[in-house]
């Protein structure tokens, strides 16, 4: 019989065994396929130029990450199920056949596995693309044109892309066969990695990891300047790497102390379970590890979405406070230019404000091409009450100032206290920050600092008075006929009287980029939601073929199939409640920094996701329970 042959019986006759491996490739292909897509379509035609260049660069970004896990996650699932038939394997060397022949049957069953999952994957991908297209519209609430053609582009680049990662760890499992001896692969189902550790070496680790985790979770929320990238950095190396040692030496370290607990081991029946939960905690803790750290990257995930979305309607609603803006140095402008766009469209609110512009050079800085203003505080209060905003801030010392800030949609500057601002050999102490949007988008061109009346007036001859004003129309749909009238103020501009216009266009989408990077945030959610669960529970489910033998001992040593039953519940459930429970406190943490970053409110997104990872995992530990019974030859009739 040929090696394609019997490669092809093989793999007919265990493709139950293979079911979860082919269903969980098939899902990234048809995920990578569906956003390269993005890239090679024209699908977000109907946007801006920068726009188009934003969305293609996040794309972009997301499919590299999706690139990055498909290799991991065929580099583990490889190895799970080259584990698990290498005993199988093995026995053809009794039958005559050599290392390198059984490698070859290895490697043309393993590619016969890659290319039902690649086809699968391929058919639905290409299937779904429109769907995809339209959930992605709806769900960043953009238009999105559907023109129901797919480019070849994706089809061959995910191709080459899962053809190579695939290729190359079939031949990695060729060459492990080759160098295998044929006890090796007998007993390679037996074989298991770091399983007999010595408590001495898992309270090391449970020490050392704890400490990790902690320095990680410290290093993620404190607070700082630019060195907030750099904490940020450290703390996700620092977070996995904390989640390794915790699952390779706390939670063992753990369950063998339970174990050893004689009054607990006794009760309910824990004895048929906790030793195999100790043992597979040793043997597998790395599936876990991995778990829970798509888990903890799927939260993150959802939480940068949802800020992303929050801060996006932020900055919406910040550019449109006021739909124009006049900026002169006289007095009675308010009043010429509420009479010009009166005359095409109703005011709902107008509001003045002077503000003293200061030459760069007087401050102490070394952003010398950045415009400085100051303004009286008493104005500005003014102003607020005028614009229905709120008002809050304390009213400035002589030697104290309050940053106006710009709204941003990420800061890495998470630490304001101690900042001072000197300006004219004077230093002044900030005492708080506001991106309320009291002068609009003139914020985005001139840094603002708000002082009192007093100290406005000492420093008026440093600067230059200008009086900014600013209008609110009712209907903004409006807003091209008024703007021509207020252009013509500055046709009559001299070196003693002149006036800027800035007219803020209501149909203007600088940053609906956003809204798409919210979109691609909810599915990368979902992709990390059914990846932590689809590994877990392709690991189960091999698991339970190994078990069968001694479940089958307990079954002629007078146990029960119900007894038996309720142990593997209660073995899978720690198996998922572990990486859900140690996801849980570092989503908190990964959340509190993000917090800081995009100053929002995320707890309720945490809250959300948590429970919708719960229901994700409960859902895949039903299923885990229902099937690991049927592998491992329980039945529940006796």
């Amino acid at each position: 019989m040929s090696i394609v042959r019997m490669a092809f019986r093989n793999f007919r006759a265990n493709l139950r065994n293979y079911f979860s491996l082919i269903f969980s490739l098939a899902f990234t292909v048809l995920i990578l396929l569906n956003f390269l897509n993005l890239i090679f379509t024209d699908a977000f035609v109907t946007m801006q130029e920068q726009n188009r260049g934003h969305v293609n660069m996040v794309v972009s970004a997301v499919s590299f990450v999706l690139c990055c896990f498909m290799f991991f996650f065929i580099w583990y699932s490889t190895n799970v199920f080259l584990t698990k038939r290498k005993k199988e394997i093995g026995i053809y060397v009794f039958m005559g056949l050599t290392n390198r022949r059984i490698g070859r049957l290895y490697m043309v069953e393993t590619l016969m596995t890659g290319f039902a999952a690649l086809m699968i994957g391929m058919i639905f991908g290409a299937a779904t693309t429109n769907l995809f297209q339209m959930i992605l519209g709806a769900v960043s609430e953009i238009d999105v044109r559907l023109s129901f053609r797919f480019a070849a582009e994706p089809l061959i680049l995910t191709t080459g892309i899962f053809c190579g990662m695939y290729l190359l760890f079939a031949v990695k499992g060729y060459a492990n066969i080759v160098r295998s001896s044929v006890l090796e692969m007998i007993s390679a189902s037996r074989q298991n990695e770091h399983v007999r550790i010595k408590p001495l070496i898992l309270a090391a680790k449970t020490i050392l990891g704890t400490a990790v985790l902690s320095a990680g979770y410290y290093a993620a929320v404190r607070e700082g300047g630019m060195e907030v990238i750099q904490n940020l950095l450290l703390a996700v190396i620092l977070v996995v790497a904390g989640i390794y040692l915790v699952f390779g030496g706390f939670i063992p370290l753990l369950f063998g102390l339970l174990a050893d607990c004689k009054p607990f081991l006794y009760r309910k029946e824990r004895a048929l379970w906790i030793n195999n939960v100790t043992f597979r905690m040793k043997k597998n803790y790395r599936t876990y590890a991995m778990t829970c750290v798509l888990m903890l990257c799927a939260v993150s995930a959802l939480a940068t979405g949802f800020a992303m979305k929050a801060q996006y309607e932020n900055m919406v609603t910040y550019s449109n406070t006021y739909t124009f803006q006049l900026l002169g140095n006289e007095p009675g402008l308010l009043q010429e230019g509420a009479a010009l766009i009166g005359q095409d469209n109703e005011i709902v609110y107008e509001t003045q404000t002077p503000l003293l512009i200061v030459d760069s050079a007087r401050f102490d800085t070394v952003y010398q091409q950045t415009s400085y203003a100051f303004l009286p505080y008493s104005s500005i209060k003014a102003l607020a009450k005028d614009a229905g905003m709120e008002f809050t801030l304390p009213e400035p010392a002589d030697d104290e100032i309050i940053s106006v800030e710009k709204l941003y949609m990420m800061s890495f500057i998470t630490d304001h206290s101690g900042r001072t601002v000197t300006c004219n050999g004077k230093t002044y102490r900030e005492i708080a920050q506001t991106c309320v949007p009291y002068l609009g988008k003139l914020r985005e061109q001139i840094c603002l600092y708000l002082i009192n009346d007093r100290e406005y007036e000492r420093l008026l001859p440093i600067g230059l008075e200008l009086y900014t004003c600013n209008y609110k129309i009712a209907d903004d749909s409006r807003f091209a006929k008024s703007l021509d009238a207020l252009s013509a103020l500055m046709e009559h501009n001299t070196e003693e009287h002149y006036t800027g216009v800035n007219g803020n266009d209501p149909n203007s989408d600088e940053i609906e980029w956003a809204r798409v990077l919210y979109a691609v945030a909810v599915f990368m959610f979902l992709v990390f939601v059914l990846a932590s669960g689809s590994v877990l529970f392709m690991k189960l489910y091999n698991d339970a073929f190994e078990e069968k033998e001694r479940y089958a001992v307990l079954r002629k040593l007078g146990v029960s199939s119900i007894v038996l039953g309720r142990a593997v519940a209660m073995e899978l459930c720690m198996a998922y409640v572990c990486p859900f429970l140690l996801m849980v406190i570092s989503a908190w943490f990964s959340v509190h920094a993000l917090e800081k970053l995009m100053t929002a409110n995320l707890m309720p997104v945490y809250g959300v996701s948590v429970l919708i990872i719960l229901s994700f995992s409960c859902l895949f530990y039903l299923s885990s329970v229902i099937l690991y019974r049927r592998n491992a030859g329980i039945c529940q009739k006796d």
